[in-house]
């Protein structure tokens, strides 16, 4: 028996109308209006309502902050049964799934409607569809990553919606404690297994695309309980770089990620906060300091012990931009002497000043 459709309630009439033009964002373009025109004065049916909100989000991410209230809000008045609520975490599935650029969107309005969906049957809430519907595709994941092309593609917009869940889908305790949600993180870990047990070049660039994304979340959350799964996984890439017989660039990759991970996932340690900073306690104290010279080619920093002196000795001795107005103008009707001087061979002494600070500053790369 076909499952029967869920119709909007007239109650929305304000709203869902099709005739009713705040329903459409500006810019948004749809044949929603187009298709319910001929004569017809039903309401959408959810399906249809939800698609279209979705496909505006894909084309207009930037309307989810102001849109998104009015959406559950509506949804509230319509998502009514069970049936009903499972066709909407099935739409919303499908849409993270199959549009490459959905999956973070996706994973916010997961979040949002869990939080204010007021509908809770006895088959589950929102979140709890929505992770049993992951659940599904979860577990065919070692015949998914070993499968023909098509279904590794299916396979890998999943494993990629999933880490976002991860990182958005919050859980609130009943402290009133936000956490994450900890079966995605089991899952996460297992899903990794399959894509490194099956080393083909698609498997590995798609383990490179989640550990990228979640990867220094969940070495902080391993971390905390005193597992060292990060460390195996590192281990298992370095593996795969040796032996597995994917393509240059695929191994060029995994050595990225390697080295990202390193260093410390690209987060910079701080020392201490902005007002506590001192060149004594923080190392990286003068780290985006300009680099001037002086008369001679010296190149010198505010970490020199002399560097008022040196400073004050460059603001007398240049006269920046004299010709020139606040808008670039050119006041002076005449070529610049020093714009006509720039091919000039620059004088020893400053040219050997260069070529040391290029030395050193290449020296102090590499340590």
């Amino acid at each position: 028996m076909a499952k029967p459709q869920v119709v909007v309630a007239p109650v929305l009439m304000s709203k869902l109308s099709v005739n009713a033009p705040e329903f459409y964002p500006s810019g948004y373009s749809s044949n929603y209006t187009e298709s319910y025109e001929d004569g017809c004065e039903d309401y959408p049916t959810l399906s249809e309502y939800v698609q279209d909100f979705l496909n505006h989000l894909t084309e207009q991410p930037g309307s989810f902050e102001t849109e998104i209230e009015q959406f559950a809000e509506t949804l509230n008045g319509c998502v009514t049964t069970d049936d009903a609520l499972q066709e909407l975490v099935e739409l919303i599935y499908q849409q993270a799934t199959s549009i490459p650029n959905f999956s973070y969107m996706g994973a916010r309005l997961c979040n949002y409607l869990s939080h204010h969906l007021t509908i809770s049957p006895q088959s589950g809430n929102f979140r709890q569809l929505l992770l049993q519907r992951c659940r599904t595709e979860y577990e065919v994941k070692d015949q998914a990553a070993k499968g023909d092309e098509v279904t590794r593609k299916r396979f890998h917009a999943f494993v990629l919606f999933l880490g976002e869940l991860y990182l958005n889908l919050e859980i609130k305790g009943t402290n009133g404690q936000v956490t994450r949600a900890d079966i995605l993180q089991v899952g996460l870990r297992e899903l990794l297994n399959a894509l490194f047990s099956n080393p083909m070049d698609d498997n590995l660039i798609c383990a490179v695309k989640l550990l990228k994304l979640t990867g220094s979340v969940l070495e902080d959350a391993w971390k905390e309980k005193g597992k060292m799964d990060m460390e195996e996984i590192i281990q298992r890439i370095e593996n795969v770089v040796l032996d597995a017989n994917c393509s240059r660039d695929v191994k060029q990759m995994l050595l990225k990620l390697v080295e990202l991970r390193s260093s410390n996932w690209g987060r910079v340690h701080v020392t201490s906060t902005y007002r506590e900073a001192t060149p004594e306690n923080d190392p990286n104290y003068f780290m985006n300091e300009p680099t001037f010279y002086t008369s001679d080619g010296v190149p010198f920093t505010a970490a020199d012990p002399d560097y008022q002196e040196k400073y004050q000795e460059l603001l007398e001795r240049e006269d920046f931009f004299p010709d020139y107005e606040e808008n670039g103008t050119d006041l002076s009707g005449a070529g610049d002497p020093y714009l006509d001087d720039i091919d000039d061979e620059m004088d020893p002494e400053i040219e050997e000043a260069y070529e040391k600070f290029c030395l050193e500053s290449e020296r102090k790369r590499k340590q």
